[in-house]
């Protein structure tokens, strides 16, 4: 099965840091050479540098770390349930997905890593993405069966809930896959009460329009019965498919009565009986054409708008995307080096070039859709910069053009100097434009995102329609040695007020501590495993990955805000 982790024919570029208003105006103002309207970047990437050397070297030793936990993903529960539900002449969830989508097609597949780093399965038992599916992109849920029985732990149940969000927020028809024997008991007390969630959001999609279609290839009990029954349509797999809310055990024990699986919940049962089933599926094959024909027949149109610039290829390699980026967090970098391997043609019409230098921003297209972004250029962000941004998003708004957000932030500048001039009141236009922006959002980590620069640069909590992250970005609410350096000033300072001495041996091992902790914490294994993005990209797939995620923005309508809150002045 493809997905966006596969090598796309598009192009791509690298980058070292660029100072200089005259070198940041060359570079922002070369035009095309065939004439274009928009001027095209030129690269100052120096690709045969040491330091491009040991960029690329770095990244790439993390990529295969990515690609190590991606494939115990893949694995599921296992070679040895892999066979044993061969064995029952079933199909793997990916096997699914893959006879669903169009032949071809791609699938962007979301939150793989999802559960890393816990006691739970790299997936948490559940595949989620966007395909294809009879010409119509569709969110895809689907069940892995060889994972404790594809039970859902507190892991699967955030992970369908963001996809049930994409779908929602990007009005994308939702398949989903079933096969799944319920709540993972012994997590129970985390599980029950937010799982309602699942049944919410299914019926709010289904009101809002967007089609809900449950293809049901194995168990669906208990709580997980309602899923086919909340779907607007429900295919189901003869001698497969078992929907029941207590199975034979349970109502045995709770009525005395005996039944066995089929006369409960089987396929022919709810096909011919109580009418739960919509279409009866002879096997996994026909239930797998019966979801297409399905899709086919909503005769699906979308809202948005479609490509309407030149979508040819940027003017450089996508790989050397790999060299742009330092190993060490605190180097800067320009982001215009990335900008030239992602947009159309390396087309670039900057906005505001010499003001607010740190934060670059200005119109592009990719795969045809026109975007504004907003790139940080040296990680901190001034006053200028935030009203600099606040400003470009109000732009956007006015002429319903989506903006992508390539996140490298330390967050907004701190001093007595910055605070005098207003710091708080340019961050939080910044920060009021990004939340009631109406126009889609999609947002890419590709260096760092600390403190309340994750908020203004729109961070999880600020809804982009999509939220991805490169395997080298690091997400915490400051620096590992600035957080444990705040923490030792504190200490220190209690210690000054009480009158005690100060321990220096016992400070510096506290500090190496928390040094080490937020390291840990701010790995991008460890955020995307919480959800904090919609999953780690390659770098040369970010073109790839913002064209699915923009085609998917378009199936909603794109109309911007032309009324916003009260601006602080």
């Amino acid at each position: 099965m493809r997905a966006c982790t596969v090598r796309s024919k598009l192009v791509s570029n690298l980058a070292e840091h660029v100072d200089g208003d005259k070198v940041l105006l060359a570079f922002a103002l070369a035009r095309s050479p065939e004439g274009g309207t928009l001027p095209v970047l030129r690269t100052q990437a120096d690709t045969a540098s040491e330091a491009y050397r040991e960029n690329r070297e770095a990244l790439l030793t993390v990529l295969a770390a990515h690609e190590d936990q991606l494939g115990l993903a893949r694995a599921g529960g296992g070679q040895r349930y892999a066979e044993r539900h061969r064995q029952r002449g079933r199909m793997l969830a990916r096997e699914r997905i893959e006879l669903l989508l169009d032949r071809d097609a791609p699938f962007l597949e979301l939150s793989p890593l999802a559960a890393w780093g816990t006691e739970f399965t790299v997936g948490a038992a559940i595949v989620t993405g966007i395909g294809v599916v009879s010409g119509v992109e569709c969110v895809i849920i689907a069940n892995d069966p060889t994972v404790r029985g594809g039970s859902m732990n507190p892991h699967t149940l955030r992970k369908q809930l963001r996809a049930l969000e994409i779908a929602r927020i990007n009005r994308l028809p939702l398949i989903w896959l079933v096969e799944s024997g319920g709540a993972d008991l012994p997590t129970q007390s985390d599980l029950f009460v937010p799982a309602g969630r699942t049944f919410h959001d299914l019926t709010a999609l289904s009101a809002a329009g967007i089609p809900t279609i449950a293809l049901v290839f194995g168990n669906s009990t208990a709580g997980g019965a309602y899923v086919p029954g909340m779907c607007d349509y429900s295919v189901m797999v003869d001698q497969g498919a078992k929907v029941f809310l207590g199975g034979p055990p349970l109502v045995k024990m709770a009525t005395g009565e005996e039944s066995d699986d089929e006369e409960l919940g089987g396929a022919e049962m709810h096909s011919r009986v109580s009418g739960l089933s919509d279409y009866f599926a002879v096997d996994e094959r026909d239930c797998i054409r019966l979801g297409r024909q399905i899709v086919r027949d909503l005769s699906w149109r979308k809202l948005g708008p479609g490509p309407s610039e030149p979508a040819d290829e940027p003017l450089y390699d996508p790989d050397d995307l790999l060299g742009i980026v330092p190993a060490d967090p605190k180097t800067p970098f320009d982001p215009r080096e990335v900008v030239a391997r992602v947009v159309d043609g390396s087309r670039f019409d900057e906005y505001k070039t010499l003001y607010g230098t740190s934060l670059v921003t200005g119109w592009a297209s990719v795969h045809g859709y026109p975007v504004g972004i907003l790139a940080n250029a040296r990680g901190v962000l001034f006053g200028e910069e935030a009203k600099k941004a606040a400003e470009f998003i109000l732009l956007a708004n006015q002429t319903d053009i989506p903006l992508i957000f390539l996140q490298n932030t330390t967050g907004y500048m701190v001093g007595a100097q910055y605070e005098q001039n207003g710091i708080i009141k340019d961050g939080a236009k910044m920060i009021n434009a990004v939340t009631n922006s109406t126009v889609p959002h999609i947002t890419v980590n590709i260096g760092a995102s600390y403190g309340a620069g994750n908020y203004g640069m729109c961070g999880r909590m600020y809804e982009p329609r999509l939220l991805f992250a490169w395997p080298n970005s690091k997400l915490a609410v400051m620096g590992p040695q600035q957080l444990a350096g705040v923490l030792s000033i504190v200490a220190r300072q209690a210690a000054q007020a009480s009158g005690k001495p100060f321990d220096e041996e016992a400070d510096a091992e506290r500090r190496q501590g928390v040094e080490d902790q937020i390291e840990r914490e701010s790995h991008s294994f460890f955020v995307t495993s919480k959800l904090y993005d919609d999953g780690i990209i390659d770098p040369r797939d970010t073109r790839t990955a913002l064209g699915i995620a923009l085609s998917a923005a378009h199936s909603n309508e794109v109309r911007g805000r032309r009324g916003f809150g009260v601006f602080r002045m």
